[in-house]
C-alpha cells in the first residue's frame, strides 16, 4: 500500500540504503515460488527495520509472523554478536525455505524458528526481549501485545506492521470485518496504554513504533 505518489515513493527508495544481495535473492525466489509475495516487507521497509534494529542494538528479538524470512534477516542486522532472534509462524510449508536463507546469512546460528500458534508459543519463551516485530494475523494483534508487553525490557521497542490496513482505518467499519476492527482496537490500545509511548509512521501500510517505559 502506497500513500504517496509513485514518483515520490521511487525517489524515497532511491535515496535510501541499497537492498543487500541475499535479500534480493530471497525476494526473487519468493515471487517465483510462494503465494502472496506482496506480504514481503520489501526493500524500503526492510531498510527501515534494519536501521531501527541497529539503533536499538537488541540482545534478543522476537518476531511474530515470519513469512519467507525477509524481515527477520533485516532485524538481525542490528542484533548483538551474542544475541538471538526468535521468529514464530504457523505455516510449516515455509519452514525449510526460511531456514535456507537464514543459513545463507551470517546470522544463521542465532535465528531460532518456532512453528505453531504464537498465542501458545509466546508464554513458553523464557526470555525477555529488546525488540519485537508484530506482522501476523491482525485479529490477534491485541492478544499478541498483551502477551509480550511483560516480556519487553524497559526501553525495548515494539514494531507493529500494517496498522493503517490499506486505509480501512478511516472507512466505515463493516460488521463482518474482524481484521479492521482488531487493527482499530490495537491502534487505540497502543495510544492509550500507559506502559508505552507510541508513534505511528505512514510507512508503506503503516508502521508503529512503541517504546516500553
Amino acid at each position: 500500500m502506497h500513500f504517496i505518489s509513485e514518483a515520490l515513493d521511487d525517489y524515497v527508495v532511491k535515496h535510501s540504503e541499497n537492498e543487500p544481495e541475499l535479500l534480493q535473492q530471497l525476494t526473487r525466489e519468493t515471487y517465483q515460488k510462494i503465494l502472496q509475495p506482496r506480504m514481503l516487507s520489501g526493500h524500503y521497509q526492510g531498510r527501515v527495520l534494519s536501521m531501527i534494529s541497529k539503533l536499538v542494538n537488541p540482545k534478543n528479538i522476537l518476531e511474530i509472523g515470519t513469512y519467507t524470512g525477509y524481515s527477520a534477516l533485516c532485524l538481525a542486522e542490528g542484533m548483538q554478536k551474542d544475541g538471538e532472534l526468535h521468529t514464530l509462524d504457523v505455516n510449516e510449508e515455509l519452514f525449510d525455505f526460511q531456514r535456507k536463507y537464514f543459513d545463507k546469512s551470517e546470522y544463521g546460528t542465532q535465528i531460532f524458528q518456532h512453528l505453531g500458534d504464537a498465542l501458545e508459543i509466546i508464554p513458553k519463551l523464557n526470555k525477555t526481549f529488546d525488540l519485537v516485530f508484530i506482522d501476523a494475523d491482525k485479529e490477534n494483534y491485541p492478544n499478541y501485545f498483551n502477551l509480550i508487553i511483560d516480556k519487553l525490557n524497559v526501553g525495548g521497542i515494539i514494531l507493529s506492521d500494517n496498522v493503517l490496513w490499506s486505509g480501512k482505518v478511516l472507512e466505515a467499519l463493516k460488521p463482518d470485518d474482524k481484521s479492521t476492527k482488531a487493527v482499530l482496537e490495537y491502534n487505540t490500545l497502543l495510544k492509550e496504554d500507559p506502559r508505552i509511548e507510541t508513534v505511528l509512521l505512514p510507512i508503506r501500510d503503516g508502521l508503529t513504533i512503541s517504546r516500553r517505559l
